[in-house]
């Protein structure tokens, strides 16, 4: 335990840093695992693919980026480590895209 004033201070701005860096890391998480499922249910049904799913694996694919983004910046990831993440991302998507239009032109 902290004795002096500074150090209960630092303990308690530490704990707040903490618990914000834990819930921007979890977004970002929960971002990449939704978008993953996504991707996973829509390859086992390519031919049933609408112009509707694609939006919203566009919506998506945004909202990771941000998370991504944000967690980068606060320095809880590396910049590289974002880069590789949204790369893996894009890949996926634009994978699919191309499985549905090959599907739609035959």
């Amino acid at each position: 335990m902290p004795n002096t004033t500074s150090a209960k201070k630092a303990l308690r701005q530490n704990e707040r840093r903490r618990k914000i860096n834990i819930r921007t890391k979890s977004k970002m998480k929960k971002d990449l695992k939704s978008f993953n499922d996504l991707i996973k249910t829509l390859e086992k049904q390519v031919d049933k693919i609408t112009d509707e799913n694609i939006e919203e694996i566009q919506k998506i694919l945004q909202q990771a980026y941000k998370h991504i983004d944000k967690t980068a910046k606060k320095g809880l990831i590396k910049k590289n480590n974002a880069s590789r993440k949204k790369s893996g991302l894009a890949k996926k998507a634009n994978s699919l895209q191309k499985k549905t239009e090959s599907k739609k032109k035959k």
